[in-house]
């Protein structure tokens, strides 16, 4: 198990460029189950999630072609039925969040896909109840395996669209229908969809292989199926959860930097939420520039209650960010009541950031108060382990800005879902080791 050492207490400065968006990729890479033709993906993110996923596309029989840092040709027009349905297959998947998403190509392709439980961060219940009813909406029989372990979803059929009132907005789970729906036969209506950027990214790659969808950036999505999909080519967002993460980096260490190529337009409410913990920050064309400040002031609501920071669906903000965001409370003045409303474990990390000197009541799975020091106190340096990629991100800003030396076990959770991370800070002036 790898850990970093990091010492703390280092003024950062210069620019940094996000990689490509981890979400994103894990959909565009499994849409190109969907044609026998080539796809070209660029700006894709070599994190251990992605190159896994790639890597089980390789071994599923996609010809894969790397032609430089970032940018891949895909072809799949020689799928392995044999290994689809194979133990081991089942196996990488269950191993391997992102692999839910091969469903909905594989089904609406070939005919049939296993299902098994996804691995992924360990933070609280994730449900794939939206994927397997909506599949089943379009046609699917769905039976669970006990040797495998894991559901089977097939078709005798071509599938059939409809319409369907998902009972959630799950990101994962529009991107799994949508693309099923797009070799499906007939108007698929989905209502409650996701409108992520992510989902919006996958649905223009769709749209470029020949899908025909409406509704693209809001809930309601209507797709009209196609016999057959072609090749495209296509480039990944910037990473919205690194761009959030280098924002609270820069606050924590009191520095000043700036983010390159971040898809301002895109960001969302992320710029404004930072806004609210007192970050000063400016859009430079594309760019985000952090200024160096001394101190943060936390708002507080007009009527002078309590700021309250809670996740939502899009356009609400992200949930991979509130880790980072209550790291940076706490060295911020005032308070503020943190609510992870869409995981139950994802807080449970903060007894280690209570441990190195922060404030925090943590008053239940979902809510912790953070009481902001104003950094008149440096976070103390310790030993703590990284529980899963935001928590651990948290942690390393938390390292970065305290005094003496820490170390961080389990890496390879950060390494997840931040490529590179140590080399890119030190570039900063940061002090990481890997070890």
């Amino acid at each position: 198990m790898s850990r970093f050492i990091i010492e703390g207490g280092h003024k950062l400065s210069g620019e940094i460029r996000p990689q490509g968006a981890k979400n994103e990729a894990l959909e565009v890479l499994s849409a190109v189950l969907l044609t026998d033709e080539e796809v070209r993906i660029d700006n894709v993110p070599e994190i251990l999630d992605v190159k896994n996923l790639i890597e089980l596309l390789r071994t599923m029989g996609v010809a894969v072609t790397r032609h430089e840092k970032g940018s891949y040709t895909f072809k799949a027009d020689s799928i392995d039925p044999e290994y689809i349905e194979s133990e081991d297959f089942v196996r990488k998947c269950a191993a391997l969040r992102g692999s839910v998403m091969v469903v909905g190509p594989l089904l609406a392709r070939f005919g049939h896909s296993y299902f098994p439980k996804p691995g992924g961060d360990k933070i609280g219940r994730r449900r794939v109840d939206t994927h397997l009813e909506g599949l089943s909406r379009l046609g699917a029989s769905l039976t669970y395996d006990n040797t495998l372990h894991a559901f089977h979803l097939t078709r005798e059929k071509a599938l059939e669209g409809c319409y369907m009132l998902l009972d959630e907005a799950s990101v994962t789970g529009t991107a799994n229908i949508l693309m099923a729906a797009c070799l499906a036969k007939g108007t698929t209506t989905i209502y409650n969809a996701a409108c992520e950027p992510y989902i919006q990214q996958l649905s223009k790659m769709l749209v470029g292989m020949g899908a025909r969808i409406d509704g693209i950036g809001s809930n309601l999505l209507t797709i009209n199926g196609v016999e057959k999909l072609h090749g495209t080519v296509h480039r990944i967002l910037p990473d919205m959860i690194e761009v959030g993460s280098f924002i609270g980096m820069a606050a924590i260490c009191r520095s000043s930097i700036t983010i390159k190529d971040v898809s301002y337009k895109d960001l969302g409410i992320i710029p404004d939420s930072f806004r609210r913990l007192g970050v000063k920050l400016e859009q430079r064309g594309d760019d985000i520039f952090i200024p160096e400040q001394e101190s943060y002031e936390i708002e507080s609501f007009i009527d002078g209650s309590i700021m309250t920071l809670a996740d939502a669906p899009w356009p609400g903000l992200t949930p991979d960010l509130l880790s980072v965001m209550l790291v940076v409370a706490t060295q911020c003045k005032g308070s503020v009541l943190i609510h992870q409303k869409m995981f139950e474990s994802r807080l449970f990390f903060v007894d280690k950031l209570i441990d190195m000197g922060a404030q925090i009541i943590l008053c239940d799975p979902h809510r912790a108060v953070v009481i902001g020091h104003d950094h008149k106190h440096n976070f103390k340096a310790g030993k703590l382990v990284s529980p899963d990629i935001r928590a651990g991100i948290a942690m390393l800003l938390a390292a970065m800005a305290a005094k003496g030396s820490s170390e961080i076990d389990n890496i390879e959770q950060i390494d997840r879902g931040y490529e590179d991370i140590d080399t890119r800070l030190n570039a900063l002036g940061a002090n990481i080791r890997r070890a």
